[in-house]
């Protein structure tokens, strides 16, 4: 699981990052939010933990970015006593807060909650455009036409669709789908991107899948 730690003060980051380092977490650190958006060009997190007061974009505004644009789960740093802080939060999309001065284990404890709750919703249904993806039975279905897709073609859609109209590197890609020992090369992802095209074409999908050249590959709408 990797998490991104967004905070101008570099105590707390490297407070917040040493303990979701020794639970085995994959950490970024980003001292502001412009830093932490720049970063999302070629990662993606599975969670954002995220301080409120930032100067130039503040913790409100990123996470309303976040879970909107990228549908990254935000943990909040809020001050002690700011209910007017952790109300923002909520309406901007936050799962959750943690107020300063915080104990590291409560931290981590709010963390695993939100990863097991998304961690469900990634087993259920996504939709896309007119496209339908549905974990549970491996079909994907636009109105009356659908299809069951061989297990690695349907995991990379599903990948692709979790975070629509944003470029994921080929790396991030392999590993996921393929795993960090796997040992094949380019040509099996260039195969499967191939024939996910097809099937999207034949099911009729208005969703098309784009490569950016020498990054990675988005899943996009194509709208009429």
């Amino acid at each position: 699981m990797k998490i991104i730690v967004v905070d101008d003060d570099k105590n707390i980051l490297q407070l917040v990052s040493i303990h979701l380092t020794r639970e085995g977490y994959q950490v970024l650190n980003a001292n502001n939010a412009s830093e932490a958006l720049d970063m999302l060009e070629n990662e993606l997190p599975d969670l954002a933990v995220v301080d409120v007061m930032m100067p130039g974009m503040d913790g409100i505004e990123l996470t309303e970015i976040l879970s909107k644009d990228y549908g990254i789960p935000v943990l909040l740093l809020t001050a002690k006593g700011e209910l007017e802080d952790k109300t923002k939060g909520f309406l901007a999309g936050s799962e959750d807060y943690v107020v300063k001065p915080f104990e590291p284990k409560e931290l981590l404890f709010r963390i695993a909650v939100i990863l097991r709750r998304f961690e469900k919703e990634y087993q259920s249904v996504i939709q896309v455009g007119n496209l339908t993806i549905s974990r549970q039975t491996y079909e994907v279905s636009t109105g009356e036409r659908t299809l069951v897709m061989p297990l690695k073609e349907f995991e990379l859609l599903a990948l692709l669709a979790s975070r629509p109209n944003h470029i994921m590197e080929r790396s991030m890609i392999m590993e996921k789908i393929w795993g960090h020992d796997y040992e094949g090369d380019d040509y099996t992802l260039n195969t499967h991107i191939k024939r996910l095209r097809e099937r999207l074409t034949q099911l009729g999908a208005n969703v098309e899948i784009s490569t950016t050249r020498g990054v990675g590959y988005r899943l996009e709408v194509q709208h009429s």
